[in-house]
């Protein structure tokens, strides 16, 4: 590292996904240089939904004691069509859950975005420009120059090795490049309007969150932390969305469910939900993150998980490669792994749409029968998390080995000095090998000393066990089964996870803990290994 870098990496933007940047950049010990064109936090709200991975790297991140008081377990959600019948049902998984965490949670975005900024403040290597537009991205075989200007119209410019855009679903620096949105077809406008009950009003409001797919105008109901509560309404042909978004207009709307004297109408704003995902994500070293690179209808709460699901994925890449652990490849499955996975979520939810935003009554009527037919043979619905795909590309094991592309559970779990607590409170997010207490012990040593003695990758080895009280300091135990199940249905005897928890592959048997490795190691080191053969296990004969 020379002191012509002002930083590793220089985060624009400041959201949500932009801060989560910052911060795993800074947990991976990279230098950082973050502006914002805005001086202070936006103080309403805009998402309200997050989900377990979310929650996941934001306590990976020592946040989710900061957070707790301004974030709630997602409520089910019913689908209700014109005659107030329920003819769909999306609900959440029972504990306990595989994530360790509730599997979805409304939240207030403001408050997020503080114990984030609050964080990264007092981080050291971390240097903070808010009130500051960058003007220009000059990208060179190196790294990048880049140009800003504050409020006091003071012009300054930094050297950063790479480049993360986090500008939003507007990203000036995507427009300055020319790059293209891919259109996957949706786009409709509506009214979001949220409100704060007062003490004791809204007793009648339904328990659950509801989406109102009425032909005259489809609404959704969304029960927010603590007494924020959420409508959204599609706005009608002929409507102005300026108009609606005026005070009178949207209390007019919510008298169905309330009086003008039971809530505090905190804002109103009117979007146009689109479905559109950015065809090239890199320019050099210049990445593409969260609504600068995909916006997602937000019928399945996932548009600001998705940027943090980039965050997650892109760092731990840029760090591994900054200290050449890693080569130029690792930082092009980004957009393999990122894209597929975002086009997916994003289908699913305009899938979603298209049911709630059916104008058409004998549509509507049609869509009515089919929902009643599904939800009879399937009275509990479907479950939210089953709609989120794992990763089909990218940094994983070759075809054959198992679990590829899964998130890895996170079980509670007890350690050798009895301390309790979530596994990724003791592990970290490093590559882990977790190896379940009745494998070949002897077999996964050997594979082990052969990966240190090939210089491989800095790695974690997790023992588990299901009975008794640890005795290593690499043990622990399952408390409630969860990992130890889940590797049992996918008759997996270790695993070996990515630092942003997704897993690379696992084998059936210990002997192949060796190949297992080497794949990684080859994947992240190709060069290294150009002129020799993968053995067996390796090229899927597991």
């Amino acid at each position: 590292m020379t002191d012509a870098f002002t930083a590793d990496v220089a985060v624009i933007g400041l959201g949500p996904v932009g801060a989560t940047a910052a911060c795993l950049a800074h947990d991976l010990g990279l230098r950082v240089i973050a502006f914002d064109r805005a001086a202070e936090i936006e103080p309403r709200p805009r998402a309200i939904g997050f989900d377990q991975e979310a929650m996941r790297v934001f306590a990976g991140l020592g946040l989710a004691e900061a957070i707790s008081p301004y974030v709630m377990p997602y409520r089910p959600s019913e689908y209700r069509n014109a005659d107030g019948r329920t003819i769909r049902r999306i609900g959440t998984a029972s504990p306990p859950h595989s994530l360790g965490w509730a599997p979805n949670y409304t939240f207030s975005q403001p408050h997020l975005e503080a114990a984030l900024r609050q964080r990264l403040r007092r981080s050291a290597g971390v240097e903070i420009h808010l009130g500051t537009e960058v003007t220009d991205v000059r990208l060179d075989d190196t790294g990048a120059f880049v140009e800003a200007v504050d409020g006091a119209a003071e012009r300054s410019t930094f050297r950063a090795r790479y480049v993360l855009a986090c500008d939003g679903g507007g990203s000036p620096l995507r427009t300055r490049l020319g790059l293209r949105l891919r259109d996957l077809e949706f786009d409709e406008p509506w009214l979001v309007a949220d409100v704060l009950l007062h003490p004791g009003a809204g007793l009648e409001l339904p328990r659950t969150n509801v989406q109102y797919c009425e032909t005259a105008r489809p609404s959704t109901f969304v029960v927010g932390p603590g007494n924020l509560r959420r409508w959204e309404f599609m706005i009608n042909p002929g409507e102005d969305p300026e108009e609606v978004s005026q005070d009178d207009f949207v209390r007019r709307l919510l008298s169905r469910w309330l009086a003008a004297e039971d809530y505090e109408l905190w804002r109103a704003a009117s979007y146009r939900f689109h479905a559109l995902v950015l065809e090239q994500w890199r320019a050099g070293r210049l990445f593409f993150l969260g609504d600068s690179a995909h916006m997602t209808p937000p019928f399945l709460a996932q548009g600001m998980c998705q940027g943090i699901r980039d965050a997650a994925n892109l760092l731990w890449k840029l760090a591994l490669r900054i200290r050449g652990t890693a080569e130029e490849p690792l930082l092009d499955s980004y957009q393999q792994e990122r894209e597929p996975h975002v086009r997916q979520v994003t289908l699913a939810a305009k899938e979603l749409g298209r049911i709630i935003c059916e104008r058409d009554p004998a549509t509507a009527a049609e869509r009515d029968a089919e929902l009643l037919e599904e939800l009879a043979a399937t009275p509990e619905g479907i479950i939210r998390q089953s709609l989120i795909p794992g990763l089909s590309a990218g940094f994983l094991a070759p075809d054959g080995f198992l679990a590829r592309g899964e998130v890895l559970p996170q079980p509670r779990v007890v350690d050798h000095l009895r301390r309790r607590g979530l596994l990724d409170e003791f592990t970290g997010g490093g590559f882990r090998l977790l190896v379940r207490r009745d494998a070949d012990a002897s077999a996964v040593d050997s594979a082990l000393r052969a990966h240190r003695t090939a210089e491989g990758f800095p790695l974690r080895v997790v023992r588990m066990t299901d009975k008794g009280a640890p005795k290593q300091a690499d043990e622990y135990r399952d408390e409630q089964h969860v990992l130890d199940d889940w590797m049992r249905r996918r008759s997996c005897v270790a695993v070996l996870a990515r630092p942003d928890h997704y897993v690379f592959g696992g084998v059936r048997l210990a002997d192949d803990v060796a190949g297992l490795l080497h794949s990684a190691a080859r994947q992240l080191r190709p060069s290294a290994f150009v002129a020799s053969r993968p053995p067996a296990h390796e090229r899927g004969v597991v």
